[in-house]
């Protein structure tokens, strides 16, 4: 009779803890059927949506590492990433090399940004989210003020197809047709009409790579004991202050790359609003994997990325096949990201006020026990 309250414990405390991912199992299952999709269109849309956004996901977890929760000042990369393919598409230099040297262009300014980041962070210890949320807008307004006036008036920009009419600032839309998949497209292959970026996914795999490797160096150690505790990395001898920073640096820089990588399959950059929603929606799908705030696996990224792209493809057409307005499956897709957020971020805190609880009661007990025995 124990084991099996054990067992039923055990089973609970696991529901409890993915409930998110069955949340999206559930929705999806619902959800595929009514949409009336072939399963090989939706592998197809799945593989690519994959390859596409996994990247940018993976540039999350080292912050999670360094305990500085999830990183909404990853958009910070987005926007390095997005002058780099600006300038690239000015002079012209398409595919590959194109994509090469967006990558170097945007490395500068990804360190400068993720650097201020870090350190503004530094400042904010305990509130480094919604901190790095506020950070994410102002420096949106940088961006915003060099591509709209600094770009054709101070930063040189010949070709008028990329500039507003006016003769300075940058168009809504930079078309990369001229780059549009080149990276996919490289070493891909088609199976049964399913098609595979082999080259896109060997980058993904040598990033998966990379983070495993990072966590056993001295570096990353450093990283995992700040997560841990402050102040025990500190009076072991750990600079916490600079490390945190470099942690950031790191995944700004990766972010600037997921971005490339991101556009190229796009196909053209929406200049103003490319970045905007990109922080939220790889957070949304990270914890829809069954991540949390000072958790998160490489195997947590690519089922979230599955399940929330899943039903990002899914719900609109089962919207449209249920109410008669596909606009229904839209609205709520975008209110599922936020959600998933709201409900990641608060399962979080209530579990660790629980622990903490647990953890008071514990002391209050061994006082009492030391007590007795002090008395007897």
């Amino acid at each position: 009779m124990q084991e099996k309250k054990i067992t039923g414990k055990k089973l609970l405390g696991l529901l409890r803890d993915n409930s998110v991912p069955l949340m999206f199992v559930i929705i999806c299952a619902i959800c595929i059927p009514i949409s009336g999709f072939s399963p090989s269109y939706l592998l197809n849309e799945i593989v690519t949506r994959v390859g596409r956004n996994t990247f940018l996901i993976l540039c999350l977890l080292i912050p999670i590492i360094a305990g500085m929760g999830l990183n909404f000042g990853m958009t910070l990369g987005a926007m390095a990433g997005e002058i780099g393919l600006i300038l690239v598409s000015d002079w012209q230099i398409w595919g590959i090399p194109g994509m090469i040297l967006a990558m170097i262009i945007s490395i500068p300014i990804s360190v400068l940004l993720g650097t201020f980041c870090g350190k503004i962070l530094n400042m904010a210890k305990g509130r480094e989210m919604v901190t790095s949320y506020i950070i994410s807008y102002f420096i949106n307004g940088v961006y915003q003020l060099v591509v709209l006036y600094m770009m054709g008036k101070i930063i040189p920009i010949k070709h008028f197809s990329i500039k507003l009419p006016r003769g300075y600032g940058i168009r809504n839309t930079v078309s990369l047709l001229n780059m549009r998949q080149h990276l996919d497209n490289l070493l891909a292959i088609n199976i049964k009409g399913v098609k595979i970026p082999v080259l896109t996914f060997i980058i993904i795999a040598l990033l998966c790579v990379f983070i495993t490797w990072f966590k056993k160096t001295k570096l990353g150690q450093d990283m995992r004991a700040v997560g841990q505790d402050m102040q025990v990395a500190k009076d072991a001898g750990i600079d916490v202050e600079r490390t945190r920073i470099i942690s950031i640096v790191m995944s700004t820089v990766m972010a600037g790359f997921g971005m490339i990588i991101y556009l190229q399959n796009m196909g053209n950059i929406s200049t103003y609003s490319s970045h905007s929603q990109i922080g939220m929606f790889c957070i949304a799908a990270l914890l829809v994997g069954g991540a949390s705030v000072d958790k998160a696996s490489i195997g947590n990224v690519f089922l979230g990325v599955t399940l929330f792209h899943l039903m990002f493809i899914v719900a609109p057409a089962a919207g449209a096949h249920i109410t008669g307005d596909s606009m229904i499956g839209e609205y709520f897709r975008v209110f599922v990201s936020y959600g998933v957020i709201t409900v990641a971020l608060t399962m979080y805190e209530t579990k660790k006020r629980k622990m903490k609880s647990r953890a008071g009661q514990q002391l209050e007990e061994d006082q009492r026990k030391e007590e007795a025995e002090a008395n007897e």
